[in-house]
């Protein structure tokens, strides 16, 4: 069935109007059953993307690209413009407002299907060379003029990246599997979503009710794999305890989590994000090449810049600084060498590994390469004595590193791709004495400064991701912790993100002065988690009509960049450090 897409953007627009997981999940669905070969191209749009975060296809037009178009088919100068984005915070809103307030609409406007508005914006991201630009501009324009109001809010927001529907991955894989009626356990679903990262593909794939390509989707090089992910708990006996009195303890570096791909002939890295970033590291490409000598592989591991002189690692902050770096890459790669700290193997020569026990993934993994300046085994011990295992963590950190992970050495020990549990613990030396680690939250509100601040935010209403509900949820306001040059420019970073009202995917009792998408994460540590009448985070779960709070939180200083809004730390997390609170 050719589904229009002005019927999406009326699907869309009631989803932004709710906060009802279900209610959004049903919206969807029925716009799924109604689409027949281009469900595929449905999903994307309905992430805001025009293909999976691997392909890294983007429209490659900044916001003053399409203000200037704006401006173009309406008359208004740009200026006028940017007070309107200034005002809303939001250019696909601005851009109804002209098309409805200026733009002259033929008589018939033109009824685009998914298809063709999919394939248009798609295009302007192959447009490349001279002229590229108008060539991009004229494609931009001429949507904006043949379509509605709505329709020209919604394009113009996944021109931007900017959908700001408050549908996760999760709520799209819940449509799917409402829509065409899996009637097996949802958690298949999910992992070959988490082996296979595309959302068209697997959309494609439940429309055709192809249950069995679904339920065998194994990993395939140049296809990140979703990186498996630990818990957390705050003391070496409690792990030891969880990990059934034995466990392997491996080095927790303070790096960029890398994922290589080799087919026998290229060689891609990518992010914990799914992102490639293979350009990031020349040096690293080079290595491989004469360090391994393999059909096909996909490994899993750690980047970490050192000192080639002294072996000293360095943290992550140097590393960053190469993320998104596209000049002078060889002058930067001899400024800050990197060295590969692997850990595991997903893929050998032909075969997935995901099922075979973790210990067995390691012996594959030793077995495979010497080690060398670029390429290392992650430290590893394996005990079951407490005072061996504090010495390793001990010295872990003497090496530069953040703690250590332990990882279960029983026979039933996947690699489970996207998914957290106690297979995997990490230990982190403490940041604070009670709390004993940080946490990722993101930034979901901002609070006026006043005094030295004004001018800047005063605070910032910060938030961690509730998997089982698919929302964000307040735990603190975050004020300390910020230097003068990081304050002031919070605003501006922060702008791109800003909300009219609150998101419908966050859960607030407090109302800040802007609220934000969530999208900004940030390290914080704090003092300890108490319970607060005033924040959302496990509300009523360990209180009734109460939250779970941060006390005396504080910035460390890190932008986490590589993570996206339902990356930060989640609220089980949350929960299981304050119950291990109440524990001591």
């Amino acid at each position: 069935m050719r589904v229009l897409f002005r019927e999406v953007c009326d699907v869309f627009e009631k989803m932004e109007a709710t906060s009802k997981r279900l209610e959004l999940t049903s919206l969807l669905a029925d716009l799924l059953i109604k689409s027949d070969d281009d469900v595929d191209k449905l999903v994307f749009l309905a992430q805001g993307k025009l293909a999976p975060d691997y392909e890294g296809i983007e429209t490659g037009m900044a916001e003053k690209l399409l203000i200037k178009a704006l401006s173009g088919v309406s008359s208004l100068e740009e200026k006028e413009i940017q007070k309107s984005l200034a005002r809303t915070g939001d250019l696909g809103t601005v851009a109804q407002e002209v098309a409805a307030a200026i733009i002259q609409k033929p008589l018939e406007a033109k009824q685009f299907d998914v298809s063709y508005v999919f394939t248009s914006l798609k295009s302007i991201s192959s447009i490349t060379g001279q002229g590229s630009i108008n060539k991009k501009l004229a494609i931009y324009t001429n949507l904006i003029i043949s379509s509605t109001p709505l329709e020209s809010k919604y394009i113009t927001r996944i021109m931007t990246g900017k959908l700001r529907l408050g549908v996760s991955d999760a709520t799209i894989i819940a449509a799917l599997i409402s829509a065409f009626k899996w009637e097996g356990e949802p958690g298949i679903v999910e992992n070959a979503y988490n082996c296979h990262p595309n959302m068209g593909r697997l959309a494609l794939l439940m429309k055709e009710k192809k249950w069995q390509s679904i339920i065998v989707t194994v990993p395939e090089p140049m296809v990140p794999v979703k990186v498996m992910l630990a818990e957390r708990l705050t003391s070496l006996p409690l792990i030891l305890e969880k990990m059934g009195g034995r466990a392997a303890f491996e080095y927790k570096y303070d790096g960029l989590r890398t994922q290589i791909h080799y087919d026998g002939e290229k060689i891609k890295i990518f992010s914990r994000g799914s992102e490639e970033t293979t350009e990031n590291f020349p040096d690293i490409v080079r290595s491989f090449k004469t360090t391994f000598h393999l059909k096909s592989c996909i490994l899993d591991g750690e980047t970490v810049p050192y000192n080639p002189e002294t072996g000293e690692l360095y943290p992550f902050q140097i590393v960053s600084r190469r993320r998104g770096r596209k000049y002078d890459l060889e002058g930067k790669t001899e400024e800050i060498p990197l060295v590969v700290f692997l850990f595991d193997i997903l893929y050998l020569d032909g075969k997935s590994l995901l099922n075979m026990p973790y210990q067995e993934r390691r012996e594959k993994l030793e077995s495979i390469f010497k080690e060398n300046e670029n390429f290392k085994l992650a430290s590893r011990l394996v005990s079951s004595e407490n005072a061996e295992i504090q010495q390793f963590f001990d010295k872990s950190i003497s090496d530069g590193c953040e703690g250590i992970v332990a990882k279960s050495v029983s026979e039933n020990t996947p690699y489970r791709a996207g998914a957290r549990g106690w297979q995997w613990i990490k230990f982190k030396r403490d940041y604070q004495r009670s709390l004993g680690d940080s946490l990722d939250l993101v930034v979901l509100g901002a609070f006026s400064g006043h005094g030295r601040r004004k001018g800047a935010y005063g605070a910032l209403l910060m938030g961690v991701f509730n998997q089982e509900k698919d929302t964000f949820e307040t735990v603190c306001k975050l004020g300390t912790g910020f230097s003068d040059e990081v304050l002031f420019a919070l605003p501006n970073r922060l702008s791109t993100f800003r909300s009219e009202s609150k998101p419908n995917n966050v859960e607030s009792i407090m109302e800040p002065d802007v609220w934000f998408y969530p999208s900004l994460v940030l390290e914080v540590v704090a003092a300890e988690i108490t319970v607060s009448p005033i924040h959302t985070c496990a509300f009523s779960s360990i209180e009734k009509d109460s939250g779970l709070s941060l006390r005396f939180p504080r910035f460390t200083g890190i932008f986490r960049d590589d993570k996206k809004g339902e990356d930060c730390s989640k609220t089980a997390e949350v929960v299981g450090i304050y119950n291990n609170q109440v524990k001591k």
